[in-house]
């Protein structure tokens, strides 16, 4: 049971936050999970839909890439319910099983592609250890450019916010989704 009742009907804001509430169910098909949580700070929640739409639909991280960060962010995170919700978008994204499985079972990410080994090694070591090697930046502003990697960034800090809502109110996932253990 979340530690808050989740708000996800329109009439349970007032009216005039109500535009909010309709921003966040015209992206996302409804209001459920972080969002039906910042639903109690709209003026927050409007903010933060800026930033999450940005981040996840516009930004130069394609999904596959971008997917497999937000994987990386919530098992650093131990976030049953982000797993839940983003592993199937980061296989239809085309996200590798063999990635997935490196993630979700903090194995060695030493035999991944080179591409993804710099994501998930980079997740790992910024919310680990609060700094990334200078090996694992280079390898990743090489191959994309300072401005992708400021994106990435901002989606592991994103998703770090996130986790961190869904977390202490204890937000579960569907129970018939694929959950991390």
């Amino acid at each position: 049971m979340p530690r808050a009742t989740p708000i996800t009907a329109r009439e349970q804001v007032s009216k005039e936050h109500q535009p909010i509430f309709d921003a966040v169910a015209e992206g996302r098909g409804s209001v459920r999970g972080p969002f039906s949580i910042m639903m109690y700070s709209p003026q927050m929640c409007e903010r933060v839909i800026g930033t999450s739409n940005y981040l996840r639909f516009q930004s130069s991280v394609k999904p596959k890439e971008g997917e497999l960060a937000i994987l990386a962010t919530a098992r650093e995170k131990d976030c049953s319910y982000v797993w839940s919700a983003h592993v199937t978008l980061a296989r239809k994204a085309g996200t590798r099983e063999e990635a997935i499985g490196v993630v979700r079972d903090r194995k060695d990410a030493g035999g991944l592609a080179p591409e993804e080994r710099a994501i998930v090694t980079y997740v790992r070591q910024l919310l680990q250890k609060n700094r990334v090697d200078q090996a694992v930046f280079d390898a990743l502003k090489d191959r994309y450019g300072v401005p992708w990697v400021v994106e990435l960034t901002g989606i592991i800090g994103h998703y770090g916010f996130v986790t961190g809502m869904l977390n202490a109110f204890e937000m579960m996932p569907a129970p018939d989704a694929e959950k991390l253990t």
